[in-house]
C-alpha cells in the first residue's frame, strides 16, 4: 500500500511511504541491486548501516542458480540471504530484452537457452509469478516484454499488447503472503501507446506501477520524455517506479517528475572500475592526480570509507588489485545514492525541494565515464551470456547484473 504524505508545490515530486509486511519504505527511495541474492561487494550489515530500506533480486538468475528447490528449503529468499527488510524481485522480463540472441518470444512466455550451459528454460507469467511466490519477495514485478527503443511502432504495439495480456495472467496466479504486485508500462517513445498501456494496467488494479522501457540505450532527453508521458496516467495513490535509473542527477530530476522508487547498478558497477560519485560529479580514484591525496573520497561524507580511509590509500588498493579497494568505493557510492534520496525526502518535508534541485544541478557535472560504463554494462552481460549485445545500449533495469 502506498501512502501519499505531501506533494511539492513547484514540481510533481511526492513524499510518501510504501507499506509492506516487512517494513515501511520512505519514498522517494533508492533500492540497491542484489540480482543474485547479494549486492555486489557489500554485506547486509553495511547495507543496513547506510540506510538501505529495500533491495532487489532477480527471478531469472535465482531460478538458474541456486534454483528454487534450495531457496524453498531455506524458507524463501529473505532467510536464504539473511535479510529481514523488504525485497523487490524483477520478473525476468529484462532477459527478454538482453538475451535477444538466445530466446524466442511465444504468446504465453519466452523460451530461453541458459546463458550458463545452454539448457532450455521457459519463462512466462505463470512461471515468473510462481518463482517469485517461492522467493517470497514483498514486491513482485509482472512479466512483460520490453522492446528496443528504436523498434518500429508495429513492434512496440505488439509488445504492449503482449505486456497487457501477460499482466492479466500474472494477476491470476497465486502469490506469497502479503506479496504486492507491480505492473510495468511499456510503449517506448509513443505517447498514445504509453497511455494505452498505463490505462489498461491501472484498470486491472495493481499495487504499484513501474515505468519500463527506459535506459535501453536511448538519449537522456528521450528517457525523460518517456517518464513525462507515462506519469500523468498513473494513479496518485499508488507507488511509481522508474526501472534501471539512473545517475544521481537523473534521480533528482525524475523525482521532480513524480517518480517514487528507483534502482540502478551504477553505484557498485563503476566502483569496480575505480570511479566514485561525489556532490560535484564523478572522478577516477585510480588516476595519478590523487596519488598523494590524504583526504577522503568526499569531504563531509559520513560513510565508513570516508571516515576511515584516504583517496591515496584507496587508489593504492585499486591499483594493486586488492578487493578491499573496490569494496570501499562500493560502500561510498552506495551510501552516496542513499544519502541523496534522504536529502530529497528532507527537502520535500521542509518545502525546499526546488532549491535543492537547482543547487544539485548547478554543482553536479556528469562525466563520460559513467555514461560509457552504463553502455559497457550491457555489453559485458551480453558477452557473458554468449551473444553480442546491442551496440551502445545500457541496461533497462539496474536490477540485473550478471
Amino acid at each position: 500500500m502506498f501512502e501519499l504524505l505531501k506533494k511539492d508545490e513547484g514540481t510533481r515530486a511526492r513524499l510518501g511511504r510504501v507499506h509492506t509486511r516487512r517494513g515501511v519504505i520512505e519514498t522517494p527511495a533508492f533500492m540497491p541491486v542484489g540480482t543474485q541474492a547479494s549486492v555486489k561487494a557489500l554485506d547486509n550489515r553495511e547495507l543496513e548501516e547506510m540506510g538501505s530500506q529495500i533491495i532487489l533480486g532477480n527471478t531469472y538468475h535465482l531460478a538458474i542458480r541456486p534454483g528454487m528447490e534450495i531457496i524453498g528449503q531455506a524458507g524463501g529468499l529473505h532467510r536464504f540471504m539473511n535479510w529481514s527488510k523488504p525485497i523487490l524481485t524483477d520478473s525476468g522480463g529484462f532477459q527478454v530484452f538482453s538475451l535477444g540472441k538466445i530466446r524466442k518470444i511465444k504468446e504465453h512466455g519466452v523460451e530461453f537457452r541458459s546463458h550458463l550451459d545452454g539448457k532450455p528454460l521457459f519463462l512466462g507469467p505463470k512461471e515468473s509469478m510462481e518463482i517469485q511466490r517461492i522467493l517470497g519477495s514483498d514486491i513482485a514485478m509482472v512479466f512483460d516484454e520490453c522492446p528496443p527503443h528504436h523498434a518500429s511502432r508495429e513492434e512496440v504495439l505488439r509488445a504492449v499488447k503482449r505486456t497487457l495480456r501477460w499482466a492479466a495472467e500474472c494477476l491470476e496466479q497465486p502469490r506469497a503472503e502479503g506479496q504486492q504486485r507491480f505492473a510495468i508500462v511499456q510503449g517506448t517513445c509513443f505517447p498514445d501507446l504509453r497511455e494505452r498501456c498505463a490505462r489498461e494496467l491501472v484498470a486491472m488494479g495493481f499495487d504499484g506501477y513501474a515505468i519500463g522501457g527506459v535506459s535501453v540505450g536511448e538519449p537522456e532527453p528521450e528517457m525523460m520524455r518517456a517518464v513525462e508521458i507515462t506519469e500523468p496516467h498513473l494513479p496518485e495513490d499508488k507507488a511509481r517506479y522508474a526501472m534501471g535509473l539512473g545517475t544521481p542527477a537523473q534521480l533528482v530530476e525524475l523525482v521532480a517528475r513524480g517518480v517514487d522508487m528507483f534502482d540502478c547498478v551504477l553505484p557498485t558497477r563503476v566502483a569496480r572500475n575505480g570511479t566514485a560519485f561525489t556532490r560535484s560529479g564523478t572522478f577516477a580514484i585510480k588516476g595519478g592526480a590523487v596519488k598523494g591525496d590524504l583526504g577522503p573520497i568526499m569531504e563531509g561524507c559520513p560513510c565508513f570509507a570516508c571516515r576511515n580511509h584516504t583517496r591515496a590509500y584507496i587508489r593504492h588498493l585499486l591499483n594493486v588489485n586488492e578487493i578491499l579497494g573496490l569494496r570501499l568505493v562500493s560502500i561510498h557510492n552506495s551510501h552516496f545514492y542513499l544519502d541523496v534520496m534522504a536529502q530529497i525526502r528532507a527537502h520535500l518535508r521542509a518545502g525546499t525541494f526546488g532549491e535543492y534541485r537547482a543547487e544539485f544541478a548547478a554543482r553536479y557535472v556528469p562525466t563520460e565515464k559513467v555514461r560509457s560504463a552504463r553502455a559497457a554494462g550491457l555489453a559485458a552481460r551480453s558477452a557473458e551470456a554468449g551473444h553480442p549485445g546491442p551496440s551502445g545500449q545500457g541496461p533497462r533495469r539496474g536490477s540485473v547484473e550478471i
